[in-house]
Formats: C-alpha cells, sequence, structure tokens
C-alpha cells in the first residue's frame, strides 16, 4: 500500500524554540535539526513527511489576522500534493487559528492537525516529541477530513477547543464536544457529530480573512455599561460578550439596551458567549438576559470565544450584510456549535 505523505508545516512556537538571554525564541532551521534527531520519525510505520518552515517564524502571541491568512495560503497551494497537514504551532493561540481554518479552508476533505509543546524539543521530558509522532500518524491514517487540534494525547475539533492550562501537557480541552480520538497504547477514534461540509467532489477554497475591528467583553460584578457606550462605535463591527452562565448580565443591564441598540443600527454584531466553559447561552431564560435577545444580541449557544471570534471574522469577510451575519452566527456552520 502506498504511504500516505503528509505535509509538516512550521509556523513557530515553543516547540522549535532555542534558549537565549531573554527567554525562549524561535530560530530559523533549528526544528530541521531536531526532527532529524528523532528516531520514531524514521520508523517505517511512519508516513511519508515533508517539512516546510514559514518565514517569519512566530511566538503564537504575536499570531494576528494576516498570519492565519498566510497559514491558509500555504495550506491551499500544497493541497494537491499531501495527504495531509500538520501545523506545528504555539500553544498561546492555538485554538484561535485551529478555528479560524476551520472557516476560511472552504470544502476541506483532508485532516489539518496543529499541535506543539509546552517544552521545546530542544528540552529533556519534551512532549512534543509524541505530539508530533502521533498527529502525523492521524494525519495519515484516513479518520479525519477537518481541522483538528492535537495535544497530551487528545484530539478535539479545532474550533471546539480551547487552552485550559499554560504549564500542563494536557493544555487543551473541548468542553462542550467530545474528543474526536484518544492515544494511549493504541490510538482510538470516536463516534462525533461530523462538522458540516459540501459534497467531497468540491474543491477547497481559501476565504482569506479582512482585519474587521472585533472585540471581547467581558461582564464582571460592579461592571458600568456606559462604559461601553464609548467603545460601541461605528468601526467595530463585531462583539464577543462574555456574560455570566447562560447569558445573564447585571440587573442594571437596562443600561446596556440603547447602548446594543446603537452598535446594532452602526452595523455591529454582538454574539454573546458564556464565561462557563462547559454550558450554552439560552438568552431570555433567565430575565437577566432578556435585555440582550431585546437589544438584538444574538446567541453564541456552547461557542468558545476562539471560535465565535474566528466566525465573525469570517462572515464578515465573506461580504454578508448585518442581519444575514446575525442569523449565519447562530447557524452551525463547521460544527462550531450546538443548537439543540
Amino acid at each position: 500500500m502506498k504511504k500516505k505523505h503528509i505535509c509538516l508545516l512550521h509556523t513557530g512556537g515553543t516547540v522549535g524554540m532555542v534558549r537565549s538571554e531573554r527567554g525562549y525564541v524561535p530560530k530559523k532551521g533549528h526544528l530541521k535539526e531536531m526532527l532529524d534527531s528523532i528516531s520514531d520519525l524514521k520508523d517505517e510505520n511512519m508516513p511519508l513527511f515533508t517539512f516546510v518552515e514559514m518565514d517569519p517564524l512566530l511566538d503564537s502571541s504575536d499570531m494576528a489576522v494576516d498570519d492565519w491568512n498566510r497559514i491558509g495560503e500555504e495550506i491551499a497551494s500544497l493541497y494537491d500534493d499531501y495527504d495531509g497537514f500538520v501545523v506545528l504551532h504555539g500553544t498561546d493561540t492555538m485554538a484561535y487559528t485551529a478555528s479560524a481554518l476551520s472557516f476560511m479552508l472552504e470544502n476541506l476533505n483532508k485532516p489539518v492537525i496543529l499541535t506543539g509543546s509546552q517544552i521545546p524539543l530542544c528540552e529533556i521530558r519534551s512532549d512534543g516529541v509524541d505530539n508530533i509522532v502521533t498527529s502525523l500518524l492521524i494525519a495519515a491514517s484516513g479518520n479525519v477530513s477537518e481541522v483538528c487540534l492535537y495535544f497530551g494525547g487528545r484530539l478535539l475539533r479545532g474550533n471546539r477547543s480551547t487552552k485550559m492550562s499554560s504549564d500542563g501537557l494536557l493544555a487543551f480541552a473541548s468542553p462542550n464536544f467530545v474528543h474526536l480520538a484518544e492515544a494511549g497504547i493504541s490510538i482510538r477514534y470516536f463516534q462525533a457529530p461530523p462538522a458540516p461540509k459540501s459534497s467531497l467532489d468540491a474543491k477547497l477554497k481559501l476565504c482569506r480573512l479582512e482585519n474587521i475591528p472585533i472585540g471581547v467583553l467581558k461582564v464582571f460584578p460592579g461592571i458600568s455599561f456606559p462604559i461601553f457606550d464609548k467603545l460601541m462605535t461605528e468601526k467595530l463591527k463585531g462583539i464577543v460578550l462574555e456574560t455570566f452562565g447562560a447569558g445573564n448580565i447585571p440587573g442594571n443591564g437596562n443600561a446596556l439596551l440603547p447602548i446594543i441598540k446603537k452598535a446594532f443600527k452602526a452595523g455591529s454584531v454582538i454574539t454573546v458567549c458564556s464565561q462557563c466553559p462547559q454550558g450554552t447561552v439560552s438568552l431570555g431564560a433567565y430575565m437577566s438576559s432578556s435585555p440582550l435577545k431585546e437589544a438584538g444580541a444574538v446567541s453564541g449557544y456552547d461557542m468558545t470565544t476562539e471560535s465565535a471570534v474566528a466566525k465573525l471574522y469570517y462572515l464578515f469577510s465573506k461580504g454578508y450584510s448585518t442581519e444575514e451575519i446575525k442569523v449565519l452566527m447562530e447557524e452551525n456552520l463547521r460544527g462550531e456549535l450546538t443548537t439543540d
């Protein structure tokens, strides 16, 4: 049987960093040298892979919309040459990039798996070896054909993932969705609701994201809503509002009503997500969430903040009207939310 051929795309991040006087930094060419010394990657059971290094390499905290576009363009340009992709990425914004790529790569029918490490490959006990080896095996397995995130033995849907720990090796979770696979002695794949996609015959299409002004606002006890008024300008197109519980805001939330209405008239879309990692938003279930619903905010249901931000970028970049975006934010486009 012909071996699968995977593209190993290095964008930066801890996995390929080296020590410096100011802490860990990316170094061009270093990761390739480290990979050449890993015997597991040369095992006959491994798929073929080609290493591609992007320039410049980035600490993932520096990732921005233009960098998502660069990664998407690289995958799109190489799409027909490989059976799948493993993207090496820093952990800080990995869930944001995974979410963004899930929307940008329209008609995707091959695996795109993001991974990295908490400990650089140049250090003892690096978790990067297993994350890279297992990601390559999963990418070649034929069991997944969407954007995923693999870390610490868990394969997660990319737009359902969120970083849960800054120093633990089990750094990511998908609180509102099942794992796609778990890697122990063997790799076990699980049945999960498939991510909606076009027909298998449809060609990959890349939607480049525009740098739309988007904000994330977190409600907290004692918040002064008039502060929002200065933020809700016509330039701010998308707003992810992190509320309490199922979409609740403090009792003085009526002060937010005219502000949200003003933002909506200016063309902004306000999406309500929960500060709780697990659970869903249900606008109107409690009286304290009714003002948001009445003012025209839309429910993010059980979407992560990372996914809601990426989805807003995507929908605005597609050129949809404000009303269309409000409708689509509440629809399941890539398996990012559950509505029932």
